[in-house]
């Protein structure tokens, strides 16, 4: 049944298929989430019992050469910043929420297109059953300060080069694809 023309699932169908058409090899993953959102009228929210949409920042610093990492309270591991949708439809404006709450700072500037996207299990926690994250992650740049504050979410924060994220094999997958992505850009636009 196609999607009323009001329907908020529609820009993120979009914005993947223009992921899809510049990044050929996320096609699969595409093909994905466009199944998870237009089998749930909910993938924004968290009851959305098998799995929700969330929004995630490729953090990077004015030059373009650092990226902030979280050392994620709960997961106990070393992610990019982000977080539940919680009813956004738009995930880039999510993205650039958790960015500001998990970090602190202030002058940051969301790019609109999609970077990356990652589905992952997170696994079953006090009330929580296991689930899907269908996580769309854009890049988000620090303009201003780079001076960080830790929030609940994390034990730590850091800015990691991206070359170094790149080649540390201690790191999530996704994270290494990410810094992979980004180190290939186009010379002069990092």
């Amino acid at each position: 049944m196609p999607l009323a023309m009001d329907d908020p699932r529609i820009a993120l169908l979009e914005l993947l298929d223009r992921h899809a058409a510049g990044v050929p090899e996320a096609r699969d993953d595409v093909r994905r989430f466009r199944e998870f959102l237009i089998g749930h009228r909910d993938a924004f929210e968290r009851r959305c019992a098998p799995g929700h949409i969330t929004g995630s920042a490729w953090l990077v610093d004015a030059a373009g050469t650092r990226v902030l990492l979280t050392h994620h309270r709960k997961l106990d591991r070393w992610l990019q910043l982000g977080g539940h949708a919680d009813g956004d439809a738009d995930v880039a404006r999510v993205a650039l929420r958790e960015a500001q709450e998990e970090s602190g700072l202030r002058d940051l500037a969301v790019e609109p297109a999609i970077f990356d996207i990652d589905r992952h299990r997170i696994p079953a926690r006090a009330d929580d059953p296991e689930h899907w994250h269908y996580d769309v992650r854009f890049v988000v740049r620090a303009n201003g300060s780079d001076e960080f504050v830790v929030s609940d979410e994390s034990h730590e924060l850091a800015w990691r080069s991206i070359g170094d994220v790149a080649d540390d094999a201690t790191l999530d997958p996704s994270l290494r694809r990410m810094a992979r992505r980004w180190l290939a850009r186009t010379p002069g636009q990092p």
